[in-house]
């Protein structure tokens, strides 16, 4: 072992990272022969620490649990608080914000300082906020906290610095907005109410000032009292006490009159002139029954009393207030203009509205042109000019949530044509009748910076939806739909084989995406175990979709053991390919004998008509076996220059040739090894009681369902079955952190025998075959949805140390998950606890006591690539790389004709070989790097319409594009360095002598979640995201740690199953059911990222007052000023209590860093933070002195002024 050290020594300048991991890797890989001695390597790494930070860049998508709504009618921005804590701010396109309060405490209204550049938000935690919107990041100025009241209302008059506070017990306080901190002046409860009175009034849930008189102040009290509170006298002016409970209160912009809403659905109009009883009393939606009395109808939750110039009609828009009769009816917003009343019908419940008016001032005509409506998962704009009252077509990305999403894919650095041509051709697609008007937030200016290229992010969705994005320059714009539900026939409930248990509510959900933008060739895996291959054409097509169908299944003597030779395999022999399935063997005594060879969804036979985009060409299927429904596919790989598709589950591996549209190789995991499997596997004979549970143990996102949808398809069973006989607790304790993988599949038989397996106990007896589904379980059950599903983990549970997230999620006994769409808790819990020691203990030695028991390993990953798949090999051919849940990596060569016509005829033979590298825990990646470090793309085919019409003079050839590894090498005996990344370690192997040239240990406690080999800053390096929100980069070759960062604990599995990587130095997660996150790691991404943020405040001249002319002023009692300084500051009304709210300082205008790099990037990040602050205060202090200069010379001249006056005057004239 010191003689392989001593040669490898002068592989490259860089030591290996872990010297005691290449004495495990030597043994594992073998040393190099000597015909193969490894030729020195110089690989000048560029990529240090210095390269790489952690920042957010943008959100995209819907509000998740949205609560509030604000609106600027100066700066023309919009925001929207949650129930998250999170504050999104929205103007033109391109101008999106996002800032999250740093307790989470959810946002109860948002009011902003008109045409200041500042919001003041109030939260559930009784703490107001002021965000400074001057920034391209937003950040908090100052906070007060109540202690011993609770805010339910806040009011903020125009031009005004003194914000209302209403609470809970019925007191309304003033708050300096400048200094944040209490005036002295109260409105206590007991002095706004008459003495008499000897209720409490409830909460406050209104406060508005006078249009006509700002002195005055409307305070609505929840019981229905109503005050007008003299602020100048310290009393009320009049009091209304109504039977009914009031929501909301909207003024007359003359100030005589107001309208209130209230719990039975009722409108009333109260005038100044006359408090004792309403001059008006509506019911909008309740008619008059038999018994002349109204119909009881649900509260008006809000209304809105806008007037126009245009009409001498008044706006009265208001939600809610249907009839309870009506069952089943949808939320409405109604709009009343005169007598004509129309009513809008809302996909969901209303959270909130607002209408937007031309001006600020609340004494003029409002001139409402809009309503904006936020609703729980969508949010429409109405235009109120027109009298159909259309919406606005949303310039945003609101509807990614549409259908839950289930997985997404993220390309940076996309071929510059393909964004247009999607565009063009979603285009002809577009809904129509919206309004034809300019989006009425147009606030805050956005420019597309010099570092943008073209990115593309794609999502699968759980109703067989695909949608393509424009991610180009942080923004996100929907390109492109498709819909792969059209390939198959609707299931009828007679069909034999597909009854309606066989298709449940999402039968066809996207799993996997693969996508190869230089050929558009696009392939998505389904729920329902299907493979679509769709190739791109700008042309409509009338085409036959080809289907090919996959019996990847394990029967009993598909089990191999050292020992029992006389087995015949599905293929004899592991050199010989078929391309058609074995037909099954007929079994009678089955009860489920009828569901025997046939898919889980049928395709359409007809001739179709495709319009132009991706066009469905095959269709590949995985087949029932002996009434067992097929594994889910976990791995997918395809590549346009070999025509060929790879796809694997817990049972094996399939490739097919979609150009002859056959299947060229379906073999078990245990075939592809023959003689070199390294395990000894004992065999089994199935469990003559299998004990059927409703305690299953989570193994992906697949099991978040409630009770009512707990009907689990068996193949889709990422499930652990958890029975009380020996075995299975010794299935449970032999482990792995792979039997937890995140993306939903069956992928660590390792840890759980395939449901449809048949396994030997040892020393067992041979017992009668057994149906694995019970009679009342059906095979299919709701798609899994990564965006409707959350776990409840402890954050703390993550960091503690546990080797697997099973031993996590037992630690907690009973794990609580929660289901979105059904909005119902499931508790799945687990009798036995895994041990931390066993949960990921195995040896990668040739005798492993864990998989003594094990028979089967999953297919995790796979990648086409150019590479040697001997050791004797001299030049890189065609190979399929197979990463397996057992942490080995084999290579499989092809033999591919290279000419055309050949190609098209000729079969392409697959000899599975024993060419076999080892890791621990399962293989999620592979990478391929030149002798000089350079990042190997794999070959492709040139796009090609297949359906554009012929030139006779220039016939249409296959135009391959291919990256060797010696195509940029002197010589082409130099081979090339193989990346692989598996869930616990890296390792880096020279090819073909196949010698570990570096191994790195990536986590002990926890486990990779996703690995991917990326180009940075001119470089490669391989990025990692672990379950302990980890996310590592390490240096290539040598694997050199550059970036380790605790940056997102993994709190739900929604996370886990979204989180990807791409070139450039960004990735995207989907942090809600609703909205997709994008992060930065690269340092250069974050320097940039100020640029590509939008301005939201662009200074403005606020409009002016109208004047209203002397003789209307005379006699209609024109608005009255008065100085809120005088009766509000310290000097008049003291200082307010001090236990009552605290104040706390805000970050000063800067944005914290909440992730901080280690070593120098978190020195440097920190140095930064203090110099912007620094500067921040510097231009504070600049401001401050020119406004004491401009004071001093204002009291300089009138001085002067006032001496010039007094200066010839005697002493009798003053």
């Amino acid at each position: 072992m010191k003689k392989f050290r001593k040669v490898l020594d002068g592989l490259t300048t860089s030591s290996p990272v872990n010297p005691s991991g290449s004495s495990s890797c030597g043994s594992a890989a073998g040393t190099p022969s000597a015909a193969q001695t490894p030729r020195e390597l110089e690989i000048q790494e560029t990529l240090t620490s210095e390269h790489f930070q952690i920042c957010k860049t943008v959100r995209h998508g819907f509000t998740y649990q949205p609560t509030a709504l604000a609106f600027d009618p100066v700066q023309k921005i919009l925001a929207i608080g949650s129930r998250s804590g999170g504050v999104r701010l929205l103007g033109r396109p391109g101008v999106d914000c996002y800032c999250l309060h740093e307790t989470g405490a959810a946002v109860l209204q948002l009011q902003f300082l008109i045409n200041e550049g500042a919001l003041v938000t109030a939260c559930a935690d009784d703490t107001l906020h002021l965000w400074n919107l001057r920034q391209r990041r937003p950040a908090v100025l100052h906070s007060l906290k109540f202690n011993r009241e609770r805010i339910t209302f806040c009011h903020l008059p125009f031009q005004s610095k003194w914000l209302y506070v209403g609470t809970e017990r019925g007191n309304t306080h003033i708050v300096n907005i400048e200094s944040f901190v209490l005036s002295g002046y109260v409105i206590m409860w007991n002095k706004a109410i008459e003495l008499s009175t000897k209720t409490h009034p409830g909460p406050v849930v209104h406060l508005s000032d006078s249009p006509k008189d700002e002195g005055k102040l409307l305070i609505g009290f929840e019981s229905g009292t109503i005050i007008m509170w003299d602020l100048r006298a310290k009393r009320a002016d009049f009091r209304i006490y109504y039977d009914e409970a009031i929501h909301s209160a909207s003024w007359h912009h003359d100030g005589r009159q107001f309208m209130c809403s209230h719990s039975d659905g009722s409108l009333s109009m109260w005038n100044l002139r006359n408090t004792a009883k309403p001059f008006q009393v509506t019911f909008p939606h309740g008619k008059t029954q038999r018994d002349g009395r109204k119909e009881s109808c649900k509260p008006i939750l809000k209304v809105e009393y806008k007037t126009s110039r245009n009409s001498s009609e008044a706006f009265v828009i208001f939600s809610g207030g249907l009839s309870y009769d009506k069952a089943g009816r949808r939320p409405t917003l109604t709009i009343m203009h005169g007598k004509a009343i129309t009513v809008l019908e809302m996909d969901y419940p209303i959270v909130d509205f607002m209408v937007l008016c031309d001006t600020p001032y609340l004494n003029e005509i409002q001139e409402p042109y809009a309503v904006v409506v936020l609703l729980e998962k969508d949010f429409v704009v109405v235009d109120l000019t027109q009298s159909n009252f259309p919406i606005f077509e949303n310039p945003y990305p609101m509807d990614i949530h549409e259908s839950p999403v289930t997985c997404t894919a993220y390309f940076a650095d996309c071929p510059p044509d393909i964004i247009p041509i999607l565009y063009s051709i979603g285009a002809k697609h577009k809904k129509t009748g919206y309004s034809h008007k300019e989006w009425p937030l147009s606030g805050g200016t956005w420019t597309v910076g010099s570092q943008a290229y073209p990115e593309i992010i794609i999502t699968g969705h759980a109703d067989g939806s695909i949608k393509f994005w424009d991610a180009t320059a942080i923004t996100l714009q929907m390109l492109y739909k498709l819909k792969t539900s059209k390939v198959f026939e609707k299931p009828k409930t007679g069909e034999v084989g597909r009854g309606a248990e066989l298709v449940e509510d999402d039968p066809f959900a996207i799993q996997m995406i693969s996508w190869c933008p230089q050929s558009r060739i696009f392939c998505v895996v389904g729920i329902s175990t299907h493979v679509i291959l769709y190739r791109f054409s700008k042309h409509d097509a009338n085409t036959t979709i080809t289907s090919l169908e996959v019996r990847l299944q394990c029967d009993m003597e598909d089990v191999i053991s050292p020992s029992d030779t006389e087995n015949t395999p599905y293929f004899s022999d592991p050199s010989s390919h078929s391309p058609q399935p074995q037909p099954p063997s007929p079994r009678s005594s089955t009860p489920d004998s009828v569901r025997d060879s046939i898919p889980c969804l049928k395709v359409k036979n007809r001739m179709i008509r495709m319009p132009p985009g991706y066009q469905a060409e095959l269709v590949v299927q995985l087949l029932w076996v002996d009434g067992e429904p097929p594994q889910q596919i976990s791995s997918l790989d395809l590549n346009s220059a070999y025509g060929l598709l790879a796809f694997g589950n817990c049972n094996g591996v399939a490739v097919v040739d979609y150009l002859q549209k056959t299947v060229l190789l379906c073999m078990s995991t245990l075939e592809l090894y023959g003689s070199a499997d390294p395990f000894q596997r004992l065999t089994r004979s199935p469990r003559k009681n299998r004990q059927s549970t409703t305690d299953f143990c989570m193994r992906g996102l697949s099991n978040f369902y409630s009770d009512s949808k707990k009907r689990t398809r068996t193949s889709y069973q990422s499930l652990t079955e958890l029975s009380d006989n020996q075995v299975s607790l010794d299935l449970e304790r032999s482990k792995s952190p792979t039997s937890d993988h995140v993306n939903g599949h069956c992928t660590s038989p390792t840890s759980q025998p395939c449901p449809s397996g048949r396994g030997r106990v040892p020393g067992g007896l041979e017992g009668p075959r057994l149906a694995r589904r019970g009679p009342g379980r059906p095979p299919f059950r709701k798609a899994q949805s990564a965006a409707c599903m959350e776990v409840s983990l402890p954050v703390s549970s993550l960091t503690e140390g546990y080797s697997s997230r099973r031993a996590m999620l037992q630690q907690l006994h009973g794990v609580s998950m929660y289901s979105h769409d059904e909005h119902h808790t499931t508790t799945y819990s687990w009798s036995e606890r895994e041990s931390r020691e066993n949960s990921f203990s195995r040896s990668r030695s040739s005798s492993v006591s864990s998989i003594d028991k094990e028979t089967k390993e999953a297919v995790t990953t796979l990648q086409f690539a150019e590479s040697y798949s001997r050791k004797s090999d001299t030049l890189p051919t065609p190979c399929l790389w197979v990463g397996t849940s057992l942490g080995l990596a084999l290579i499989i060569p092809l033999s591919i004709p290279t000419d055309e016509q050949e190609r098209q005829e000729d079969p392409v033979t697959v000899a599975p070989t024993a060419t076999v590298l080892m890791l621990k825990g399962s293989v999620l990646r592979f990478g391929f790097l030149d002798c000089g470090g350079a990042l190997i793309l794999n070959p492709y085919e040139v796009w090609r319409d297949q359906h554009a019409p012929e030139e006779p003079d220039r016939p249409r050839k296959r135009k391959l594009v291919n990256f060797s590894p010696s195509s940029s090498q002197e010589a082409s005996g130099d081979g090339h360095l193989a990346v692989v990344c598996s869930e616990r370690q890296a390792k880096v192997f020279l090819m073909p002598s196949q010698a570990c040239l570096y191994v790195h240990n990536i986590t002990e406690s926890s486990f990779v979640l996703r690995a991917d080999v990326v180009s940075v800053c001119n470089s490669v390096c391989l990025a990692i995201f672990c379950a302990n929100g980890h996310i590592m980069t390490l240096s290539l070759p040598s694997l050199r740690p550059l970036l380790d960062v605790n940056y997102l604990p993994l709190t739900d599995m929604r996370i886990a199953r979204t989180f990807c990587f791409t070139n450039g130095g960004q990735a995207l997660y989907l942090c809600s059911p609703t909205e997709i996150q994008r992060i930065a790691y690269s340092q250069e991404m974050c320097d940039n990222l100020q640029e590509m943020l939008g301005e939201l405040f662009t200074p403005i001249e606020t409009p002016e007052a109208q004047n209203r002319g002397f003789l209307k002023g005379f006699f209609g009692g024109n608005a009255q000023t008065f100085d809120r300084e005088e009766l509000f500051g310290e000097a008049a009304a003291g200082k307010g209590s001090r236990s009552l709210a605290q104040h706390i300082p805000g970050q000063g205008g800067m944005e914290g860093m909440k992730a901080a790099a280690g070593g120098v990037v978190g020195e440097l990040a920190r140095a930064r933070i203090a110099l912007d602050e620094r500067g921040q205060r510097l231009g504070e202090l600049e401001e401050r002195t020119a406004l004491m200069m401009t004071s001093a010379e204002t009291f300089s001249k009138h001085a002067h002024e006032l001496m010039l006056k007094c200066k010839d005057k005697k002493w009798y004239q003053f």
